[in-house]
């Protein structure tokens, strides 16, 4: 399946893209397993993305845990919580 992904702020500074489209592994149906197989490709990606770090997930731009299911052509994107004032 396809997924559509977007990175912002700091996690697109860190990976070096701002999107991408991914051809997800049988294997990965949650956003939870779409952020390990990105964290696998190693370097940026896995300091930007690692299990431990503060992260906001959406899913078809709308907030969402890592156990949300993604189908084909979702879209899903990765940011670093923000704060208003």
């Amino acid at each position: 399946m396809k997924i559509q992904l977007r990175f912002f702020a700091s996690v697109r500074e860190l990976v070096g893209v701002g999107q991408e489209v991914l051809e997800l592994p049988q294997a990965a149906t949650t956003v939870g397993e779409l952020r390990a197989v990105l964290v696998a490709r190693g370097g940026n990606w896995a300091d930007a993305l690692a299990e431990g770090k503060l992260l906001r997930m959406a899913h078809n731009q709308l907030m969402c845990q890592a156990d949300t299911v993604v189908a084909d052509g979702d879209e899903v994107a990765f940011f670093p919580p923000v704060t208003g004032g």
